[in-house]
């Protein structure tokens, strides 16, 4: 069959058919071979001019002891590369360069996620790319906080991994960024005047990504425990006037520690009880007002009217 070592009754009959002066084409055709195999197979085992059959199944023979075995595949090391992993690795990659990160680090964040740790040569291998490659998705990565270099136990390599923390740290860089952007766009009115248009679109920006960066900021909700935060803006609106420490605490049955605790909680994340905020006065008197900046100037002002 084509594909397979020639026999020796196959060698037998080229023997024969040379002597006959059979071309190779009529040779493979009644062996169902290729002409390439016939005319490989007279070349190589010919000795002066001559094919001999039994010097050419013996030549065969040796070539095929010392063939070298076959290459093994490369060894599994954390689940890749074998088949399912580089096609999870694939499809992640895919799922992310849709967000907007560039293909080549999404590649490599996919295969760092499912390792425990790579070196830049290990990267090189399984992804197939140049090492100049590996390098700039890295550091992006690292620009956004999502991977760590390590020493590598066996060398001087270091070893990149996504660790347990990388997502608060992303998290983090966000908020950050966002307070950056906010604070940056704040500095655009003052320069270009809250009444241009141009002071209008950074007034909006700055109320957006100042919001979203307090929201996103690591502390939240979890500092209003228990809800008593809530509670407290609940109680408020429910009285519909301002209440003084005492009676607020009173009201809810609580004792003034922790309604104090629950209004510091207001006080250090406005975003609680956004969009309203709490107005403590020296009396410890608490009222509910509009965050001011959930409201354009000219908002207001035709609020106001």
């Amino acid at each position: 069959m084509p594909g397979e070592r020639l026999t020796r009754e196959e060698r037998l009959r080229i023997e024969a058919w040379l002597a006959e002066g059979l071309g190779y084409a009529e040779m493979a055709r009644r062996l169902g071979r290729p002409t390439s195999t016939i005319s490989r197979e007279v070349a190589r085992n010919s000795v002066v001019g001559v094919y001999a059959a039994g010097n050419a199944q013996e030549t065969a023979g040796r070539r095929a002891r010392l063939r070298k075995p076959a290459r093994p595949a490369e060894p599994v090391h954390d689940g890749f590369p074998s088949a399912s992993a580089r096609g999870f690795v694939d499809e992640f990659a895919g799922l992310l360069a849709a967000t907007g990160l560039p293909r080549m680090t999404a590649r490599v964040f996919a295969c760092l996620l499912i390792s425990d740790g790579l070196t830049s040569a290990d990267l090189v291998r399984r992804l197939r790319v140049s090492p100049a490659s590996v390098s700039k998705s890295v550091g992006h990565l690292e620009s956004m906080a999502l991977v760590l270099r390590r020493p590598d136990p066996g060398g001087r390599r270091e070893r990149y991994a996504v660790d347990d923390g990388a997502w608060l740290r992303a998290w983090q860089a966000d908020t950050a960024a966002h307070g950056r952007i906010a604070s940056a766009a704040r500095r655009g009115i003052e320069l270009f005047g809250p009444g241009t248009p141009a002071g209008a679109r950074l007034g909006e920006m700055s109320r957006f990504f100042g919001r979203l960066s307090e929201q996103m900021g690591d502390s939240g909700l979890a500092e209003a425990v228990g809800y008593d935060a809530l509670t407290v803006v609940a109680a408020l609106v429910q009285a519909a006037r301002p209440l003084g420490l005492d009676a607020l605490s009173a009201a809810l049955g609580w004792p003034r520690d922790r309604t104090r605790a629950a209004a510091e909680a207001l006080r250090r994340r406005p975003v609680i009880a956004d969009p309203l905020v709490v107005r403590v006065t020296g009396d410890q008197t608490y009222r509910l007002a509009v965050r001011a900046d959930r409201l354009s100037p000219a908002q207001r002002e035709a609020l106001e009217k």
